[in-house]
């Protein structure tokens, strides 16, 4: 069953036409779509913050919604263009890690190469395949086209290099994935993570030269202006100042890949 729902996440901005073009061509072939702008301002490329968002969102989605994203700084080149089922989802985009989050934490997820041009555009810009093969595939399957009559099962997507948080007796090392647009620091730690030291007595969290020593629960905990840690609406710890922007209010300089360790006591 299909939603009729087609979600877009891009790293396009705001600025040029690219996402309007796609949505053309969508409803072109699909007039009836739903379409749900997820977000367009990815930084460039960022293809790890572009899946940490992809695996975030799509769950709050009905069954048979087709997600589309395009992060996809290799476009034109061996890449592979590809349709995942996972989940009663639909994800189309490029094979480069952009849906491997979601990929490997779906046992049963099968992955198509979209290699049958019927399901595309008459002409491919090698520099433009969203709105060429992405968009008209979403399209398709927004109207309830067979995945699997769009090209060939395969078994060897491309994998992405986000490594869980690492644990040990005492201690947590994990990352930053993204910051957004308040400036908090979201991390690849859980509450599932950090539930794995029952025992702690207390803990000291550090990321650059910040140190804090308790997660609260609401940014309101602690006094405006001061930092905290908490776990946030996505259920992965996040690092915020009460009413500021951490990733310009400590003069540091905090970005995706950043490392962030706990150290329980």
């Amino acid at each position: 069953m299909v939603s009729g729902i087609i979600t877009i996440t891009t790293d396009f901005g705001e600025r040029d036409p690219y996402v309007a073009m796609m949505k053309g061509v969508i409803l072109t072939i699909n007039p009836d779509a739903r379409i749900v702008d997820t977000i367009h301002q990815v930084p460039p490329g960022s293809i790890l913050e572009g899946a940490s968002i992809i695996k975030q969102t799509y769950q709050y989605f009905p069954s048979g919604t087709v997600h589309l994203a395009v992060i996809d700084p290799g476009v034109g080149g061996k890449r592979r263009p590809i349709a995942v089922l996972a989940d009663n989802h639909l994800f189309v985009g490029p094979d480069n890690g952009l849906f491997w989050p979601v990929i490997e934490t779906q046992e049963n997820s099968e992955v198509i190469h979209l290699c049958d041009k019927m399901y595309w555009m008459r002409e491919i810009s090698p520099t433009f395949h969203g709105r060429d093969i992405f968009a008209p595939v979403a399209s398709h399957l927004s109207k309830g086209i067979d995945p699997f009559l769009m090209g060939e099962k395969v078994d060897n997507p491309i994998t992405l290099a986000n490594p869980l948080p690492r644990e040990n007796s005492s201690d947590l090392v994990g990352k930053i994935i993204r910051v957004d647009h308040f400036g908090n620091l979201i991390t690849n730690i859980t509450r599932e993570h950090l539930n794995l030291f029952p025992e702690s007595k207390g803990l000291e969290i550090r990321v650059g030269t910040l140190t804090l020593k308790k997660i609260s629960t609401t940014y309101g905990d602690v006094s405006e202006g001061e930092p905290l840690a908490l776990i946030g609406s996505s259920n992965l710890l996040e690092i915020a100042i009460n009413r500021g922007n951490v990733a310009h209010d400590l003069g540091q300089e905090f970005k995706v890949g950043t490392k962030v360790t706990i150290e329980f006591h």
